[in-house]
């Protein structure tokens, strides 16, 4: 549902639509609509979104978002995610509130994962 004002859509770049799409339905079981061969779809994941091809990624030390998912099975989640050919770049690590990963995606956008366990 659309809440006036509110997050709806996040996009990112992705020079490998192929890859990123593969990584994240082995990964996350995420189902992509295409819309042509320069742009992809996901909803119903938390937040929908979309990845546009380019030469560029978002990662924190450039700069980009963050975007986290949550686990309640971190370790089975971090698992899930080297099997799909995601790149650990922070290994698990406790902050306030849980623990945390994050992960570098084929394409190489960052995204971490959380639990608080």
């Amino acid at each position: 549902m659309n809440h006036h004002e509110k997050l709806n859509y996040v996009e990112f770049a992705a020079s490998n639509l192929p890859a990123t799409k593969a990584f994240f339905h082995a990964a996350f079981n995420w189902v992509f609509a295409d819309y042509g061969p320069e742009y992809i779809a996901f909803s119903n994941e938390g937040l929908d979104g979309g990845f546009y091809k380019a030469d560029m990624a978002s990662t924190t030390d450039n700069g980009g978002a963050l975007l986290v998912f949550y686990s309640s099975q971190l370790e089975a989640t971090l698992a899930k995610v080297e099997k799909a050919g995601g790149r650990v770049n922070k290994p698990i690590f406790a902050f306030p509130g849980g623990r945390r990963f994050h992960f570098i995606e084929p394409s190489g956008n960052e995204f971490a994962v959380w639990g608080d366990i």
